[in-house]
């Protein structure tokens, strides 16, 4: 879809939510019969709107109508007397890229009605040489497989070909494009390695990627100047594209980092998120009021700067983010010969003990061992220690924290994850308010079963959407339920330029989720995160039904989406 058919089709659809007549059962000829019939709900179409009494109608994957249909006929009805029918959630930031294809059934993020998962915080399933290949592969860990394919686009093809229940988009990782031309070095592009970054994103923009998404405390992507971010984001703002960030600090130097995404934005020339807006660390949660007025003061100057959050006060990353950038110089085999070198170590150990606002340091962020839980280790050996807190482990070996830090990663010879509390309930609060910030889970989805069960997910893959639907919508009324439908589907469809996703409209692809909002919640905790929210009774995707009653079907008709830019 070209720009300007793009920006016509966003306008007529906005129109068509004020002006045009409901079709209704009085419209339906003689004799017509639908694929679906959804009777009886309460329509939220993910503009915002106060919930409707209204029936629902599906020929093939697309919206017929939505009015009253009681005397239609349909090969599929669906009695939702008492139940929302909104649109399928999108999830902002899914880290399913590999879950995926151990199982295409999501299963952990359709109970919760997410229909469409966005991946690309950074790093991306393409584009893949050889270098990035062997890395990837050695990555590896409890899910095993083959890389066949040498693009994003082409991932995401494999995906769908392969069978998925969710639809899938991704942006284009900053990061891998960085390994595939530089390396994983501390090291500044040439006039020539730029060009051919540029080019990889051209190619990718071209070939339906959404934009370019970064994760700049993390190696090798924090060895990446403002400048070469901008120079990426102008190629993909030319196939209208979008910039996303995990931003370079969200403790210390939150602030400075906020601004150096509305830089990017403002200079690029393209819209900008932030991803799982957050103020890490005690000391540092009074500067997310500084943050969000900082943010409403850009979206006055006509910035288009949005945000995403997930719905805890716990992030999750790996234990290697406790370590000063520097250590993974060359990567992780560089890192891993640096742990075991005494002299550097103890330089290391003691970069990690002092508050630096030259990098962000979680370990001192969280405020003690206590409050960083390892959950995902590679060796065998190490898996007993999963769900254990860094405390615990390292008085049971009889050392410091610090120490305990390096020797895990060392014998796991990966980055481990982990769950660090360093958020406050009250700035979740704050952010769950904010009409402009919409929904992820920043995790994979899982099952309670198979390969899954040898590492703990953070809970938000299991919870995050029903979360935010049963605790701050029903529970503590912070949101109203058309608010937080709007926020989980319309507006990110909109903020991606996604092609008929996101809203309940004649003509719209039939992505729906039929929940209850009396009961929807979630149940996975930290403890036990294995377990799947409640109150979603039905969700289809491509109009094709892969939750009934609760349960999965099997159904696998998701889709590959495309940016508005992709050129056909």
């Amino acid at each position: 879809m070209t720009a300007r058919c793009y920006a016509v089709f966003s306008a007529v659809v906005a129109l068509s939510f004020v002006t045009c007549p409901t079709r209704g059962a009085e419209a339906t000829s003689p004799g017509t019969e639908f694929d679906l019939l959804i009777k009886g709900g309460t329509v939220y179409d993910g503009a915002g709107g106060e919930g409707r009494a209204a029936d629902v109608t599906v020929r093939g994957d697309r919206i017929t109508g939505i009015g009253d249909f009681h005397n239609a006929s349909a090969k599929n009805v669906i009695d939702a007397r008492g139940l929302a029918i909104a649109p399928g959630f999108i999830n902002m930031l899914s880290w399913s890229n590999e879950s995926l294809i151990q199982d295409g059934r999501s299963q952990s993020e359709i109970r919760q009605g997410v229909t469409t998962e966005i991946m690309g915080e950074g790093e991306s399933m393409g584009p893949v040489n050889d270098r990035v290949r062997q890395y990837m592969l050695k990555q590896q860990s409890d899910i095993k497989y083959d890389i066949k394919w040498n693009t994003l686009a082409e991932y995401l093809q494999y995906l769908e070909r392969r069978g998925v229940s969710c639809n899938v988009a991704s942006f284009i990782g900053a990061t891998t494009i960085r390994e595939n031309v530089i390396g994983f070095e501390d090291k500044q592009p040439t006039t020539q390695q730029l060009d051919e970054m540029r080019e990889l994103v051209r190619k990718e923009m071209e070939a339906g990627a959404l934009g370019i998404g970064t994760s700049l405390i993390y190696p090798p992507a924090f060895y990446a100047k403002t400048e070469e971010l901008i120079e990426l984001c102008k190629v993909a703002a030319r196939y209208q594209g979008k910039y996303i960030s995990h931003i370079r600090s969200e403790g210390n130097q939150l602030l400075p980092a906020l601004e150096e995404l509305i830089r990017i934005s403002r200079e690029a020339g393209l819209p900008a998120e932030v991803y799982h807006i957050k103020a890490a660390g005690k000391k540092n949660w009074p500067l997310l009021d500084q943050m969000i007025a900082r943010i409403e003061a850009a979206r006055k100057e006509g910035l288009k700067i949005t945000a995403d959050m997930y719905a805890y006060t716990a992030s999750g990353t790996g234990l290697d983010a406790c370590l000063p950038p520097w250590t993974q110089d060359g990567g992780y085999p560089a890192l891993f010969t640096r742990l075991r070198d005494k002299v550097t170590r103890d330089k290391i150990a003691a970069e990690v003990r002092t508050d630096s606002d030259a990098w962000e340091n979680i370990y001192l962020s969280v405020g003690s061992p206590d409050k960083i839980l390892l959950v995902g280790f590679k060796s065998e050996q190490l898996k007993p220690l999963t769900g254990k807190s860094l405390a615990e482990v390292a008085k049971a070996r009889g050392k410091d924290a610090v120490e305990t830090i390096m020797d895990l990663l060392v014998e796991d010879e990966s980055r481990i994850s982990a769950i660090y509390f360093e958020m406050s309930e009250e700035n979740v609060r704050k952010e769950m308010t904010k009409p402009w910030i919409s929904f992820g889970s920043d995790e994979a989805s899982q099952a309670p079963e198979g390969v899954f069960l040898k590492s703990n997910p953070h809970p938000r893959a299991y919870g995050n959407f029903a979360r935010v639907l049963g605790k701050y919508v029903r529970e503590e009324k912070l949101i109203s339920l058309s608010d937080a439908v709007r926020r989980l589907s319309g507006l990110p469809a909109t903020n991606l330029g996604l092609d008929r996703r996101g809203f309940i409209k004649e003509g719209m692809f039939a992505d729906l989720v039929v929940f209850d909002p009396a009961t929807i919640a979630d149940r996975a905790t930290f403890a036990q995160p294995h377990q799947y929210a409640a109150g979603v009774k039905h969700v289809f995707v491509n109009g094709q039904q892969v939750l009934k009653d609760g349960e999965h079907t099997g159904a696998t008709p998701g889709r590959a989406l495309s940016g508005p830019g992709k050129v056909n």
